[in-house]
């Protein structure tokens, strides 16, 4: 990417305008992506007037990088982003207690409880090694702004 995104301010909620801004993306597009991905529904006010908030300028990033970085189709998109929501899920079905901070890295280690889910039930290794590195990669960019 030739010109990297600017970061994003601390505010509540984000008009379309400048979330074109934040995301290198025409208003016209936002709209038509609300229409294609039902992950992305901004609360909207007086006279139909769009207002996003954090998560969806997120989700939004995420979307263009899949479609104008990685080349993926709006349905490959779409269904990538599925994919994550699925393992978020899984990730958040893990019980309290089994969640546990390992110390000295600051990792979390996630830990499956034993016989309480099947295979099919847990989203692929892989996938969570995926999502591993990951959050690894946004824990030291949040280590670094702090």
């Amino acid at each position: 990417m030739a010109n990297p995104l600017p970061p994003i301010p601390v505010k509540r909620y984000f008009t379309i305008g400048e979330v074109g801004e934040l995301c290198g993306v025409k208003p016209h597009v936002l709209r038509y992506w609300e229409q294609e991905f039902t992950q992305l529904r901004p609360m909207k006010r007086r006279g139909n007037r769009r207002y996003y908030q954090h998560h969806e300028v997120l989700m939004i990033r995420r979307i263009r990088d899949l479609l104008y970085d990685q080349g993926f189709t709006i349905v490959g998109a779409r269904n990538k982003l599925q994919e994550v929501g699925g393992l978020e899920q899984a990730v958040a079905d893990v019980d309290a207690p089994q969640v546990q901070q390992a110390h000295g890295s600051g990792s979390v280690a996630l830990a499956a409880a034993d016989g309480a889910r099947t295979a099919g039930q847990l989203p692929a290794v892989g996938d969570l090694q995926a999502l591993r590195k990951e959050l690894f990669e946004i824990f030291e960019l949040l280590a670094e702004s702090a």
